[in-house]
């Protein structure tokens, strides 16, 4: 089963791979010769490329376990992370049954870029990322009642899970791993303003550095060696590193969280959202539970084994909560 899908995701990858300029799309990294091997990607991992209309291509990566499947999962990253930065969690998942698929966010990762330079998050809307992740489910993944789907959203990929499902994605279940639902200071508030400053970074985020700080110095988990992963990844490969947003990604980020916030209460299916200490709970989500992980920094894929073990068994316990008896292989 798992090499089924690593040989589609590969399939789909052909187009737009080569060598080309900073703005093309990226699909096959090199491995960091420091990286712990428990941070290699899954075995059997296959890369693709979906499309959505005329914007630059998204990257997304796949792999499966080598038994019954038991359903499937479709993370989307917070902003600066990239496939790599979950190689470990997709393996964990997989060895408990369900197949990972890993969307890098519109001009995130190894995704095409709409604009140089290649380390700027840019974007002038939420749009291209929300219609990916919709395009993935109905035409790459394609759920069925026995391979049911879960979207794991991880901060910024929250929101992005969020109104994805306002426009229309039905998966089985929602899961927010702190989720980035409230506005940033420094956005764009009129056109005149965006024309003139829109490609700025905000404030005092400047472009990636290889000296720069990494998801632990920046205290966005307490576990050294996850906190170093990301930036090891994007030292060894250019193409995915990722600097501070623009002032366009900013404006564009605060307009897509106060319409999700809107839309919270329309949200069907079941939710369960994972917080760390700064947790906020279900907010106006009607189907949900809410679990606080005492201790936890905001990316709780890269946390302690204490926090990160919890977190896993989380996830599990509510997909199982949810999903259909697995049929057999």
């Amino acid at each position: 089963m798992g090499r089924g899908w690593a040989v589609l995701g590969v399939a789909l990858a052909l187009a737009g791979c080569g060598a080309g300029d900073a703005a093309d799309p990226f699909v096959e990294s090199r491995t960091p010769a420091t990286l712990s091997a428990r941070f290699y990607p899954p075995e059997g991992w296959g890369w693709g490329l979906v499309q959505v209309g005329d914007g630059p291509p998204q990257r997304y990566g796949v792999s499966a376990p080598a038994t019954t499947v038991r359903a499937q999962i479709l993370i989307l990253p917070d902003y600066g992370e990239s496939a790599e930065t979950w190689f470990e969690t997709a393996s964990n998942l997989n060895a408990r049954g369900y197949v990972v698929w890993v969307l890098d966010g519109a001009g995130q990762g190894g995704s095409g870029r709409p604009t140089g330079p290649r380390d700027l998050g840019y974007a002038k809307s939420f749009n291209p990322d929300e219609a990916a992740a919709r395009a993935m489910i109905s035409t790459v993944i394609r759920p069925t009642p026995t391979e049911p789907l879960y979207i794991l959203g991880q901060g910024v990929g929250g929101l992005v899970a969020v109104r994805a499902m306002a426009r229309g994605a039905s998966p089985a279940g929602l899961i927010l791993s702190t989720p980035a639902l409230d506005g940033r200071p420094g956005g764009a508030t009129t056109t005149l303003e965006m024309m003139l400053f829109g490609h700025r970074r905000v404030g005092d985020q400047g472009a990636w550095r290889r000296d720069g700080p990494d998801d632990f110095a920046a205290g966005l988990t307490h576990d050294p060696w996850r906190g170093r992963t990301t930036h090891l990844w994007q030292t060894a490969n250019p193409d995915l590193r990722m600097g501070g947003p623009s002032v366009a990604w900013v404006s564009a980020f605060n307009a897509a969280a106060g319409e999700a916030r809107d839309e919270l209460k329309g949200v069907k299916a079941p939710v369960i959202v994972l917080e760390g200490d700064a947790a906020k709970g279900c907010r106006a989500l009607p189907r949900c539970e809410a679990r606080a992980f005492p201790g936890g920094a905001p990316r709780l894929e890269l946390e302690r084994d204490a926090v990160r073990s919890a977190w896993l068994e989380a996830i599990d316990g509510f997909i199982r909560a949810h999903a259909s008896p697995p049929h057999a292989g």
